[in-house]
C-alpha cells in the first residue's frame, strides 16, 4: 500500500483541549478496497472506570488423573497437580516470566480430596475411575509429601497460591444432588495448621468448586455455604493470629446464579474477601462451531451480564469483598483441540480480559495453566501455547486503571484501554475479528488529555495540568502485533511483529520485543490479528 499518514492534530476551542491521532490497521498486501474506514476509538480519560489486581493474570492446576476423557479424548496426561513434574525448567520459566503469577490449585474433584496431615497418617488412595461415583472417580488424597513440593516449587517460581478446599466433606448427598448437613472443616483445618507450622505462604483458601446454585453434579443451599464460609473465616482468624498479612477468604467457585449469590453474600457479612465465579460461556469442547462463537462480536458481548449483574451486587451489599473470575476455560469438558490451545482462541481469551477489567473484576484464572485443551502450556511438552504469549503481554503492558472504552465503527474490532504498566501513558488493545477487513480508526480522548493550564485572573486554587511537550507529540510508541503462522487462526505458534516465539535450546522464554515506531508512522496490523499499542506520551488524569 502506500504510505499512511499518522495523525497528531490538536485543536483548542474556547478553553477546551482535544488530542487524536490516527491508527491505520493495514497489512501489507491487504488493497485499499479491503480497508473500513470512519472509525474511532473513544478513550474517557477523566477517572477509572475499575481497578485490578497488578497480578490480575491467574491460571489454575487441577486434580484430573490421566484417565479423565472427554467425547474420546483423553488430554490431561500427568498435568495433575498430583503427578506434574514440578522439575521441568520449561514450566519453571513460564511461571517466572509473570514475576508473581497467582496459581489456582482446585477443580472439581477438589470436594473428593482427602489431605493426609500429621493427624490424619493413614496410607493416601488415588483416585479411581468409577463412573458410578459422583464426578466418575472415586475419593482421592493429598500425600503430606506432594503438599510439601507443591509449596517449595511455588517458594522458588514465586508463584502465589491460592488452594481449594474440600467443601463436601462431612455433608451428605441427597437424591436431588442436594448436598445437606454443615461442613467438616477438621481435615481442612489440619492442612492449614501444618501449612502455617512449616512457614508455607499461601495467597488465598478457597472454599468448595462449582457447588452454588444448581451446581455441577452437586449443589449446597447460599445460607448454608455462608455459615460454612464463616466458619472458614474464624479458622483462618485463629491459626493466623499474630500474623499481620493472613491469607483470603475465597469462595463460593461456582457458576453466577444471581438470587443464589446475592444471599450468599449478604449472609457472610464480612467474613469473605473475594467472590469467585466461573466461565464456560462457549459451550462444551465437543462443540463444532466453537470458532463462529469466538468471531461473532455479539456472542462475546453476552458475557458482560454476569459480570455487570455481579458487579452490581457487590455495590449494592454491606461486603468489602471484591470479585475474580476464579475459573474459566472458555469450553467445558476439557476444551476443543486445536481451537481452546490455537491462536484463535486469544481473540476470545483477551476479549474476557478486557471485558472483566471493565466490571472492576480483580483477577482472572484461566483453566488452565497446564492440562486439558485448554491450557496456557501444552500438557506433554509444557511449550507455550499462542494464549500463554497474550497472557503475558497484558501482565506487562496493562495496568490497574482501566479507562472506559468504546469503538465507534465496525462491530469485528473489539477495544480496550489501561493506564499502562510500564509508564504514565496508556496501553491500547485492539483485536481484529474480521479475517478480509482492516480498519483504519481515530483515537478520540474526549477532551480528557492532560495539559498545564493556570487561572491568574480568579483567586481559587490554580488548576494545574500537564501539556505535553512538542518532543513528546512527536515520541515514539511501542507495538506488539499478534498473528498466527502461516494465517492459519488454528495453528498452535504465534507471530509476535512477523517472528515466531518460540523457546531457545535452555527452554528460556523469548523476549517479547515490541517494534518501535515513530508518532508519524501508521500502526499496521493484519485482518485476524491482535495488537497492543503502548503511548507513553499520552497523558490522562485517570493515570496519574
Amino acid at each position: 500500500m502506500g504510505s499512511l499518514v499518522f495523525h497528531m492534530g490538536w485543536c483548542y476551542v474556547v478553553s477546551l483541549f482535544c488530542f487524536s491521532f490516527i491508527f491505520m490497521y493495514a497489512a501489507e498486501d491487504v488493497k485499499a478496497a479491503n480497508v473500513s474506514v470512519d472509525n474511532t476509538v473513544f478513550i474517557d480519560g477523566k477517572i477509572p472506570i475499575g481497578k485490578t489486581d497488578s497480578d490480575f493474570i491467574c491460571a489454575t492446576m487441577d486434580w484430573w488423573p490421566p484417565e479423565k476423557c472427554d467425547y474420546g479424548t483423553c488430554s490431561w496426561d500427568h498435568s495433575s497437580m498430583l503427578n506434574l513434574d514440578l522439575n521441568n525448567i520449561v514450566f519453571l520459566n513460564a511461571i517466572k516470566a509473570f514475576s508473581r503469577l497467582k496459581i489456582r490449585l482446585g477443580g472439581t474433584l477438589q470436594d473428593k480430596v482427602i489431605y493426609q496431615t500429621e493427624d490424619h497418617l493413614q496410607p493416601c488412595i488415588p483416585f479411581a475411575k468409577n463412573s458410578s461415583e459422583l464426578f466418575g472417580f472415586t475419593r482421592g488424597c493429598l500425600p503430606l509429601s506432594r503438599w510439601d513440593e507443591l509449596n517449595s516449587f511455588s517458594n522458588k517460581s514465586g508463584a502465589l497460591i491460592v488452594f481449594g478446599l474440600n467443601a463436601l466433606n462431612g455433608r451428605s448427598i441427597q437424591s436431588d444432588n442436594s448436598a445437606v448437613g454443615a461442613w467438616n472443616s477438621t481435615n481442612a483445618a489440619s492442612l492449614i495448621r501444618y501449612t502455617v507450622k512449616n512457614g508455607y505462604n499461601i495467597y488465598g483458601w478457597e472454599l468448595g468448586n462449582e457447588l452454588s446454585g444448581n451446581g455441577v453434579g452437586v449443589r449446597v443451599a447460599a445460607d448454608q455455604y455462608a455459615s460454612d464460609t464463616i466458619v472458614l473465616h474464624d479458622l483462618i482468624q485463629d491459626i493466623y493470629k499474630g500474623f499481620d498479612v493472613k491469607p483470603k477468604i475465597i469462595a463460593p467457585g461456582g457458576f453466577y446464579e444471581p438470587n443464589w449469590f446475592k444471599r450468599y453474600i449478604d449472609k457472610t457479612g464480612g467474613s469473605i474477601n473475594v467472590v469467585t465465579h466461573h466461565i464456560y460461556n462457549l459451550g462444551p469442547g465437543v462443540d463444532e462451531h466453537l470458532i463462529e462463537k469466538i468471531l461473532d462480536p455479539s456472542y462475546l458481548d453476552g458475557e458482560a451480564d454476569v459480570f455487570r449483574g455481579l458487579q452490581n451486587i457487590l455495590k449494592s451489599s454491606a461486603t468489602s469483598a471484591v470479585a475474580w473470575v476464579g475459573e474459566s476455560g472458555g469450553a467445558y469438558n476439557s476444551g476443543r483441540n486445536h481451537v481452546t490451545n490455537a491462536f484463535v482462541f486469544s481473540f476470545w481469551y483477551l476479549d474476557q480480559l478486557g471485558m472483566a477489567s471493565a466490571f472492576d473484576t480483580k483477577t482472572y484464572c484461566r483453566q488452565t495453566l497446564i492440562g486439558g485443551n485448554y491450557g496456557l502450556l501444552n500438557t506433554t511438552t509444557f511449550v507455550p501455547n499462542p494464549d500463554y504469549y497474550s497472557a503475558l503481554l497484558w501482565h506487562r503492558l496493562m495496568g490497574t486503571h482501566v479507562l472506559s472504552t468504546n469503538f465507534s465503527g465496525t462491530k469485528k474490532i473489539r477495544a480496550y484501554a489501561h493506564c499502562a504498566k510500564q509508564s504514565q501513558g496508556i496501553t491500547l488493545l485492539l483485536i481484529n475479528l474480521d479475517g478480509n477487513n482492516t480498519v483504519e480508526a481515530k483515537v478520540d480522548f474526549d477532551g480528557t488529555l492532560v495539559h498545564r493550564h493556570k487561572h491568574r485572573h480568579h483567586r481559587h486554587r490554580s488548576k494545574v495540568i500537564k501539556m505535553p511537550q512538542a518532543n513528546e507529540a512527536r515520541g515514539k510508541r511501542e507495538e506488539y502485533h499478534l498473528t498466527a503462522m502461516d494465517g492459519n487462526i488454528q495453528s498452535q505458534t504465534m507471530l509476535l511483529n512477523g517472528k515466531a516465539l518460540t523457546l531457545d535450546s535452555s527452554g528460556a522464554i523469548p523476549p517479547l520485543e515490541p517494534i518501535t515506531v515513530t508518532s508519524s508512522e501508521p500502526v499496521r496490523v493484519a485482518p485476524f490479528s491482535i495488537v497492543f499499542v503502548h503511548v507513553p506520551y499520552v497523558a490522562l488524569p485517570a493515570c496519574k
